[in-house]
């Protein structure tokens, strides 16, 4: 076999010169189809590459058509040199490879498995034949060497098995058809170095079958398994023990003097083995090709996930934007309509003007002011440390386990000193936004939603100054009854529901971004005082909305005033009966909703 040919001794003065004689053998001078020196690149750029693969830098690589050994690649030891074929790149020209850019490799596997190869060589096959030593036992542990240093490099660079498998068939499949060795050293020397790349994970075993039972075949099950054993142990030897890797090429030819008197082998075994190590290669292959396919599904899944996210992304930031729009047209300084695209409606508000509150409402703002407060109470927070020296509260039983810890002679671990920390946690400020229908169907609604409206904004305003509510009157134009404000409120704002059409999307979306309805933190509650007459395009809007709010942790809650409401789905549907309860109901949810917040 050939597989020694990879670690190469230096070339002598006499081979210079056959080199020399064969640069002028009469013929004419040669044409290369590629210039040397784009060649010469692209070793310049596998040596720079070779530092991080091999782990050393003071290897030159030459890469030109055809080698000094004959071989696809082989390594120098004591010229520091590794030789490449560029042939391995075919199809590709010179100036179409480019190893320095990490990825590159990819649309060659096979040349840069075969220079993975020759850096496992650079880096582990460090050991020298002393002088004196059996030259047959040199080429056994050259053989072992094979499959040793592919397991060695793989145990630190795992994500180069797949190169490796590939370069088996461009290392392995010339050596069989053109065997070195007969017999049944030829069907060892195949065990080796296919089983063996099998042992150290390289090849899969299944793959491997047709050689394994071709290979126990021709040596037999006994001696199969004594060469077994003996590249296993050379698998485990170092990278500097010659006396181990040469004691191992020894008994690897004692165990094969062993045998062949005794074991006839076909008078087709190169044929055999040739056809089982091509079945090992196309097994590998297809396995390969699975892998990739596999691969090239799941980063197409990827792409195709990180697309679709990205998109989303997009579109949030989209509806964000417009949202922001929207808010900023609909809370305006000025109180007018406007449109779904901001500007100002061509019929005027529902706005009929402002009234005084009466002394209900007051008394329903200050009770509802006191509810929320006590919904947001939140405990102090007690915190508990041990240590083992003051300040703190004394436990005797800690003391005591400390001092029997101290007299036994070992280290003290016990704490007996307790340290109470108390904590008040913060109360978190209210948010609320009503969106209350003005279409003709909802004219009963107008009196108790514009009092409940003011009644939830003086309260809020009252328990915490960090508390905003909003309210906004929509058909399919958009009206700010009362903007986000700190403020409270002095006077309250009457309206009147004599619109067509709706746009409850857009009244969310601006209440959303008024009073950040969708950020946590808060005690976030939208209410929606509407009967859901809507046409499906409308319905669908709002509902997208709705399951963004109540994704965010944001409650939502229906009211109605008619049984022949629909519900809006997503939302707690609140039927009221009588209007005029609407403004206990929205109490009622704004405590429920602060009191959840955490």
């Amino acid at each position: 076999m050939s597989a020694h040919h990879h670690v190469q001794a230096a070339t002598t003065p006499d081979d210079d010169a056959d080199l020399a004689r064969w640069d002028d053998d009469g013929a004419p001078p040669a044409h290369p189809r590629t210039s040397p020196a784009a060649w010469l690149r692209v070793g310049a750029e596998l040596g720079d590459r070779l530092v991080a693969v091999s782990g050393r830098q003071d290897l030159l690589v030459t890469c030109r058509p055809g080698t000094r050994s004959g071989a696809p690649a082989a390594y120098f030891p004591t010229l520091g040199e590794v030789e490449f074929d560029a042939g391995l790149f075919a199809p590709l020209k010179p100036h179409e490879i480019h190893p320095r850019i990490v990825g590159d490799e990819e649309r060659y596997p096979a040349a840069w498995g075969v220079f993975v190869h020759e850096a496992a060589h650079a880096a582990h096959s460090v050991w020298l034949a002393p002088a004196g030593a059996s030259p047959r036992a040199v080429e056994a542990a050259l053989l072992l060497e094979e499959s040793r240093v592919e397991g060695v490099h793989l145990v630190t660079r795992p994500t180069d098995r797949p190169y490796l498998r590939t370069s088996a068939r461009t290392l392995v499949m010339p050596d069989i058809a053109n065997p070195t060795l007969q017999g049944v050293e030829h069907a060892a020397a195949v065990a080796a170095l296919i089983l063996g790349r099998r042992d150290v994970g390289i090849l899969d075993a299944g793959e491997t079958r047709a050689v394994a039972d071709l290979c126990e075949s021709v040596l037999g099950a006994d001696l199969l398994a004594a060469l077994t054993r003996i590249w296993t142990a050379a698998h485990r030897c170092a990278d500097h023990d010659a006396t181990t890797m040469l004691t191992r090429g020894q008994e690897w030819c004692d165990a094969l003097d062993a045998a062949a008197p005794a074991r006839p082998v076909p008078a087709n075994l190169t044929d055999l083995l040739s056809s089982a190590v091509g079945a090992v290669m196309d097994n590998t292959a297809a396995t390969d090709a699975a892998d990739l396919a596999a691969q090239s599904a799941a980063d197409s899944a990827m792409e195709a996930k990180s697309k679709a996210q990205a998109e989303d992304r997009a579109q949030r930031a989209g509806r964000r934007r417009k949202a922001a729009a929207t808010a900023k047209s609909v809370f305006n300084t000025r109180g007018t309509t406007v449109t779904p695209d901001g500007t100002p409606a061509p019929y005027g508000s529902p706005v009929t003007g402002t009234r005084r509150p009466t002394a209900a409402e007051q008394s329903a703002a200050a009770r509802l002011s006191r509810a929320l407060r006590a919904a947001a109470y939140r405990e102090r927070v007690e915190e508990r440390t041990t240590s083992p020296t003051p300040p703190g509260r004394l436990n005797m039983g800690r003391a005591l386990a400390r001092d029997a810890q101290r007299a036994a002679g070992s280290l003290p671990t016990a704490e007996p000193f307790t340290h109470t920390r108390r904590r008040t946690s913060p109360t978190p400020p209210l948010r609320v936004g009503i969106a209350v229908d003005v279409s003709g169907s909802m004219r009963a609604a107008c009196a108790p939603v514009a009092s409940a409206a003011w009644i939830v904004a003086r309260a809020a305003t009252l328990t915490d100054r960090d508390s905003r509510t909003a309210t906004i009157a929509y058909d399919h134009h958009l009206t700010a009854l009362t903007r986000p404000t700190h403020r409270a409120l002095e006077h309250v704002t009457t309206f009147d529901a004599n619109g067509a059409s709706h746009n409850l999307g857009d009244a969310i979306d601006a209440l959303d971004h008024g009073l950040e309805l969708s950020r946590p933190g808060t005690g976030r509650l939208l209410v929606i005082v509407t009967d859901a007459q809507y046409r499906s395009d409308e319905t669908a809007q709002a509902v997208t909305r709705v399951k963004q709010l109540t994704t965010a942790g944001c409650a939502v809650l229906q009211l109605t005033l008619t049984p022949k409401s629909r519900h809006l789905p997503g939302t707690t549907l609140l039927h009221l009966p009588q209007p005029s309860s609407a403004p206990a109901a929205i109490a009622a949810a704004a405590t429920d909703a602060i009191r959840k917040t955490r």
